[in-house]
């Protein structure tokens, strides 16, 4: 594929944003259910819009206005945002190899509009084969799209949840779950990846009780090693074949 074979930078934003609407139309139900909350709450709407746009991260969003209304002190509700939002950083790690080469003007933006639905998005157009020079085009597309999905919705929710009483408790939260099984499910192709899958499951089922989330980052932890072992014995298994083939050669 040569140069001109690559899709443009306004091609592959258009693209970014496109392949991000299945999951977006997951995050509506919960970014309406967050503007719901956080007015009931007590929050500003000047607070409620602010947070959306200057923290964009939906489920520290809502951890923190349910704090709020509760009137627990500012520092505990910091430290509880922060062990909720660590698992970004097995995202960056993840996209870091793919990025390494882009300038902290590209880096600062994506950076700060990174969520769970982008990741996983980009993580695959970053992974494709080919050498297209303006992936990162595609990151900021899919990143646009779910940051202005998420202020609409924001919006709407306030609007919505200072006329109806009890709109949180509908369930409209369950689409969220539906998308990130949509998420993860896809990805499952490898032992390594379904073993990761599935222990984190359990430990987080297990870890549930724990307070400030605790138990989500150990279940991500606990996965991550399984798959790492896992891979590990996989590849300890096949490599004396790998050795015999040699010799044989």
């Amino acid at each position: 594929m040569t140069q001109t074979d690559y899709p443009t930078p306004r091609q592959e934003f258009i693209n970014g944003a496109r392949d991000t609407i299945p999951l977006i139309l997951g995050a509506i139900p919960f970014g309406i259910i967050y503007g719901a909350i956080a007015i009931n709450g007590g929050i500003s709407p000047l607070a409620t819009i602010g947070m959306s746009l200057f923290v964009f991260a939906g489920s520290a969003q809502f951890i923190a206005a349910g704090l709020i209304a509760q009137g627990v002190a500012p520092l505990l509700i910091v430290l509880t945002t922060f062990i909720v939002n660590l698992r970004h950083m097995l995202y960056a790690a993840s996209l870091a190899p793919y990025m390494r080469d882009l300038s902290q003007r590209w880096l600062a933006p994506l950076g700060f509009w990174l969520t769970d639905e982008t990741f996983a998005v980009v993580v695959r157009r970053y992974a494709d084969k080919d050498d297209s020079p303006h992936k990162q085009w595609y990151h900021l597309g899919s990143s646009l799209a779910m940051y202005t999905n998420w202020q609409i919705s924001t919006i709407v929710g306030m609007v919505a949840g200072s006329q109806l009483e009890g709109l949180a408790d509908i369930g409209l939260d369950f689409a969220l779950v539906v998308t990130f099984i949509g998420i993860v499910v896809p990805m499952l192709v490898t032992r390594p990846m379904l073993v990761c899958a599935l222990v984190s499951a359990i430990t987080a089922l297990l870890t549930n009780h724990l307070e400030n989330k605790a138990g989500l980052m150990i279940a991500a932890f606990a996965g991550i090693l399984a798959g790492i072992v896992m891979e590990t014995l996989l590849g300890a298994k096949d490599q004396p074949e790998a050795k015999t083939v040699e010799v044989a050669q």
